[in-house]
């Protein structure tokens, strides 16, 4: 393949934007050299890069386009919205809509504020945990990689430069589906926790009553319970993972998915909470989200489009099966190329991320990007298998045709060392403290 005008790009958009991109899981050092570097345009589940490659992509925009690229029912909503304006002095009747037609989905919501990423809307939530409670602390799951770009959470990662310590220390956390680590960490600030904030799934499902215990012991201490449903919702079910496991939290956020790539996310929960960031009561105001373009009406459209094209077919349903027929065929390549123990994929078919172990059985970021080099020679642009709405039969079967070649190569590199196959350096964790 040739990417010529992909690295003319690149050293452009170095000299322009640091890191080269503004997304740091999109940015070079997450990929292998030989890799298309931007991608000019898509349509279903397959994308062209500036110098005409076409792949099939899962990713799919990070997670936020589950039904397709370009989709088209959406993508006429947004242009007949925006044709009439995109953003006034004063809200617009689609801002009810999309407030209503979401409410109806989301259980335990009362009410809505709509925003424009994850990261805003988590922080919200904790500001306004922190205003309900009149608490400090915020407790996290140390398993989640992101829950925003903000202090209460970056503080926490190897990417701190920047965050004072004293920002830090109002942060700490717990591991998932280890119920006695929660325990210790309300007994150990009983009455200081503002709100828990996790995933309530990511790739290991909960089991021996967690959510449940986790859903008590926050009722037990007065402490909000914040479910990010930025990944979950309308993947794992519509109504996200609460709707899947039977919890309901006091705040939830959505984003990603839910407006098949344009950018919207929310922030719902208790009204008795939400409210708190209104004008209609006698407590003190808490700014909760303020954003001059958080309600622009093409982007609701698109949403409210979503939303309904999720209601009139099985799109969650689709993921699934799509994703377990990928799964499936992943092992059967796999087992045929000796790699079985190197090479699988953790998660819900729906959400589905691989894993990749060298010689020795240690995850390496090496052998990732081998696994990344490979499957864009054979047309498969893949830093995850996430699948979308538009992924058919015809394109995991043509995914899977390709892992046989690529785990052939896997499996050579094992014997044979894999500096023999890897061109250009291994891609990096995105968190870590120096360049």
């Amino acid at each position: 393949m040739d990417f010529s005008l992909s690295k003319t790009l690149q050293k452009q958009a170095h000299r322009l934007v640091p890191g080269g991109c503004h997304t740091y899981a999109k940015g070079d050092d997450q990929y292998p050299e030989l890799a298309p570097a931007f991608i000019r345009n898509g349509k279903g589940c397959h994308v062209w890069d500036v110098d005409g490659n076409e792949f099939i992509e899962y990713g799919m925009g990070l997670r936020a386009v589950t039904l397709g690229h370009a989709f088209a029912p959406v993508n006429a909503a947004a242009c007949a919205a925006m044709a009439q304006g995109s953003n006034f002095t004063r809200p617009s009747p689609i801002e009810l809509q999309c407030a209503e037609r979401f409410l109806s989905i989301v259980e335990g919501a009362e009410m809505v504020k709509f925003a424009k990423d994850g990261s805003a809307v988590n922080t919200a939530a904790v500001r306004l945990a922190r205003a309900f409670t009149g608490r400090d602390l915020v407790a996290i799951c140390e398993n989640d990689p992101f829950l925003s770009y903000n202090d209460w959470f970056i503080g926490t990662t190897a990417m701190r430069a920047g965050i004072p310590l004293s920002n830090r220390r109002l942060t700490v956390s717990f591991r998932y589906n280890d119920i006695d680590s929660v325990v210790q960490l309300f007994r150990d600030y009983p009455e200081d926790i503002a709100c828990v904030v996790c995933e309530l799934e990511r790739s290991e499902p909960p089991r021996d009553g967690f959510l449940a215990g986790l859903r008590e012991l926050c009722t037990r201490h007065g402490t909000l319970l914040v479910a990010d449903e930025i990944i979950t919702g309308f993947r794992w079910h519509i109504g996200g993972a609460q709707k899947l496991y039977g919890i309901t939290a006091d705040l939830s956020t959505f984003g990603k998915a839910m407006a098949n790539g344009f950018s919207v996310s929310a922030l719902a929960g208790r009204r008795d909470v939400m409210e708190l960031g209104g004008i209609q009561h006698d407590k003190k105001r808490v700014f909760l989200l303020s954003t001059t373009h958080g309600a622009e009406t093409h982007a609701l459209a698109a949403a409210e489009a979503t939303m309904r094209i999720y209601r009139e077919h099985d799109v969650v349903g689709h993921l699934h099966r799509q994703g377990l027929r990928l799964q499936e065929g992943l092992r059967h390549a796999a087992r045929a190329n000796g790699v079985a123990d190197h090479v699988d994929v953790v998660g819900r078919p729906c959400n589905l991320v691989y894993v990749t172990r060298d010689e020795r059985m240690k995850p390496s970021q090496a052998f990732r990007t081998l696994f990344l080099q490979e499957l864009i020679r054979n047309g498969i642009l893949a830093p995850s298998f996430v699948v979308s709405f538009s992924h058919s039969d015809a394109d995991i079967d043509r995914t899977v045709a390709a892992l046989d070649a690529v785990l052939h190569v896997y499996r050579r590199a094992l014997d044979e060392g894999i500096d023999r196959f890897l061109v250009g350096p291994s891609v990096k964790p995105a968190f870590r403290t120096y360049c």
